[in-house]
């Protein structure tokens, strides 16, 4: 098995390891990403942003191809479509080891993201980006006058609803409860707001469409009776999963596994950064992961020159 030597290894290719990255190679430093698929993260999926600094417009795919682009201009190595079997984030030097090879670095930052908490219905995979949206924020202004459908009851999923209808000409909060968890102060802006319709004690069964969403079929948690909404778009809101394979155990997490930081994006081990989605954060957006990037580019650069100082 080959083995390479870094002075900081990235997990993670989207745009929090992408600046990361960036900021590292200017600061000198033997920097790899590594990404257990194609790098771009999941905002390469995006069809379109409109609230990424500097462009009015911009395609997913387009903008995580600019960072890699620009990225690539100070000589990050870049190892995609990785199968990780173990890292080891304790020892010095840390260690990750994959199927292609045996990675070793003065220091990591974890930039593997999140994924959102699937419904696991028919339909759900295939209308992603054709009228499924985990993220109201990024697309809720391509539902202008239409009807969308947003399944959960949390702060999130409220939140999203009552953000939808600046834009929808109504929203339908599907539940399966008769009763709200999220906090009374939004719950009561959400009954507040003539645009809002729930629907309770329901589960989402099936979503339906041709080419984009038509239709979302619902059950009764109670009488277990099928109803069909006529919708443009589902947001499901039922929770989201850091992905900390192979990390969690090894450094500190909050309940829901999110991993804990400082300002400067250190976690509880020294070398150690986590950055994006990942990190326990109060938004989760392009913009604020490549702003984490960055903090902990610079610091983690920092780190590895007071080491090698201590070395000499």
């Amino acid at each position: 098995m080959r083995e390479y030597n870094y002075d900081v290894i990235i997990l993670g290719g989207g745009p929090a390891g992408f600046s990361a990255g960036l900021y590292c190679a200017r600061g000198a430093l033997k920097t790899a990403i590594i990404d257990i698929s194609m790098l771009g993260g999941q905002p390469s999926n995006y069809l379109e942003l409109e609230n990424y600094l500097g462009f009015k417009k911009i395609g997913g795919y387009d903008l995580t191809e600019k960072f890699e682009q620009h990225l690539d201009m100070f000589g990050a190595d870049k190892f995609p479509m990785q199968e990780i079997l173990s890292v080891d984030l304790v020892s010095t030097p840390k260690v990750i080891k994959t199927k292609e090879g045996l990675f070793k670095s003065a220091s990591v930052i974890i930039a593997t993201g999140a994924s959102p908490m699937k419904l696991g219905i028919k339909g759900e995979e295939e209308f992603l980006g054709r009228g499924v949206s985990y993220c109201a924020v990024c697309d809720g202004s391509f539902y202008q006058d239409k009807v969308v459908a947003v399944v959960g009851g949390g702060n999130s999923a409220v939140e999203e609803a009552i953000y939808l209808t600046n834009f929808a000409s109504k929203v339908y909060i599907i539940h399966r409860r008769d009763e709200l968890r999220a906090d009374k102060i939004i719950q009561q802006r959400a009954f507040n707001n003539q645009k809002i319709e729930f629907v309770w004690d329901s589960v989402a069964e099936e979503i339906r469409g041709e080419d984009l969403v038509k239709s979302i079929l619902i059950k009764n948690t109670k009488t277990g009776d099928i109803s069909e909404l006529n919708i443009d778009g589902v947001f499901p809101y039922i929770g989201i999963i850091p992905n900390v394979n192979y990390i969690t155990g090894q450094i500190e997490q909050d309940s829901r596994g999110f991993i804990q930081t400082d300002l400067t994006m250190k976690t509880s081990l020294d070398g150690v950064y986590a950055i994006g989605d990942v990190r326990n954060t109060p938004l989760r957006q392009v913009i604020t992961a490549v702003s984490d990037g960055a903090v902990a580019g610079v610091y983690c650069a920092k780190y590895v020159q007071a080491q090698k100082e201590v070395t000499v």
